[in-house]
């Protein structure tokens, strides 16, 4: 993806270099700014920072090397992402480069084409990881604003999220996989939005046309997620809509049975309860970790997986962290 406002900060002292760069990208829609030293490129990026930097490394003053160094220093949060550009071609030169956090590597004398396509790439990633902070951010606001309907806390999100994630890493989920479970797990429950506060919070036991009122929560859930081509909210729809199914096949909305419940669900469903178990409500003081352990050993190949419950006491030890980590106040 190209944008007429991408920024792109050309570093070199040669004026040579900086023309022919210059005339690479003439037919780009890019806003191209230049420096002639690693010193006057600092100076322009505290005043607007640029969507890329390609950076000559062998300059008088500041290195490219030292101004990569700086740039970590100043943006850790949220690198720029930098482009060597140089006429150094020792594959130690390049692997210092990359360990200082560059994202690209070019020799001179360079291909026109070949600049011009690697620039793009790497434009590209930019937009995508815009793309999915903005997708996590609308992830947590939703959450958010789920939790003002209920009488959970937000602490209670992060700690299932947290449990969910210990759970499909010890699945066998790998480190990736496991951070978007946790990512999208605060949705769980985001179809409460649409229950009556009358039946939400409501302090006793719901009446039986009550319950059939919010068993509807997990398709309200699906409606609010929709279908999105992001992967990360399509997890987050599948748990929203599967994690009250059981193992046995009596849950809701579906009856699934089994292996028939996507493993995020059945992840989520174990983490919830288990959260749920242990933390106090206006309506329930907090149970022991023993007591709650032992009705999830109870409905195991009942409610919950059998090989989810026990990776949860394999893993109880993280799970316990987490919880006394995000303790809530007192």
């Amino acid at each position: 993806m190209r944008r007429a406002n991408t920024r792109i900060l050309i570093v070199d002292d040669e004026p040579t270099n900086l023309k022919v760069l210059r005339q690479v990208f003439h037919d780009e829609p890019y806003r191209l700014s230049f420096a002639r030293s690693g010193e006057e490129a600092l100076a322009l990026i505290e005043q607007e920072v640029p969507d890329l930097v390609l950076l000559d490394v062998m300059m008088p003053g500041m290195t490219g090397y030292e101004v990569c160094q700086v740039l970590n220093e100043r943006y850790p949060s949220s690198p720029i992402p930098v482009i060597l550009v140089t006429a150094l071609q020792d594959t130690v030169d390049e692997v210092r480069g990359f360990e200082l956090g560059a994202v690209d590597y070019i020799t001179k004398p360079f291909a026109p084409a070949i600049i011009k396509v690697r620039v793009r790439n790497q434009l590209s990633l930019v937009r995508a990881e815009e793309l999915r902070r903005t997708q996590v951010e609308l992830i947590e606001r939703l959450g958010q604003a789920a939790e003002y309907k209920d009488n959970e806390t937000g602490k209670h999100v992060i700690r299932m999220s947290r449990y969910s994630s210990i759970l499909a890493r010890a699945y066998g989920f790998c480190d990736e996989a496991a951070q978007d479970l946790e990512l999208a797990a605060p949705m769980h429950d985001i179809g409460k939005i649409g229950i009556p506060d009358s039946i939400l919070l409501k302090p006793g036991r719901l009446t039986e046309d009550e319950f059939e009122q919010m068993k509807q929560h997990p398709l309200i859930g699906t409606e609010i997620l929709g279908q999105s081509d992001s992967e990360l909210i399509k997890l987050a729809r599948s748990i929203a809509l599967t994690h009250h199914e059981k193992w046995d096949g009596t849950g809701y909305p579906h009856g699934l049975a089994g292996e028939e419940i996507p493993i995020e669900g059945r992840i989520v469903a174990l983490a919830d309860v288990f959260d749920a178990l242990t933390s106090k409500r206006p309506y329930k003081d907090a149970w022991s970790v023993s007591d709650a352990m032992g009705l999830i050993r109870e409905q195991s190949g009942r409610h919950f997986d059998p090989a989810l419950v026990t990776l949860i006491e394999q893993e109880m030890t993280a799970i316990l962290e987490v919880k006394a980590r995000w303790a809530e106040d007192d």
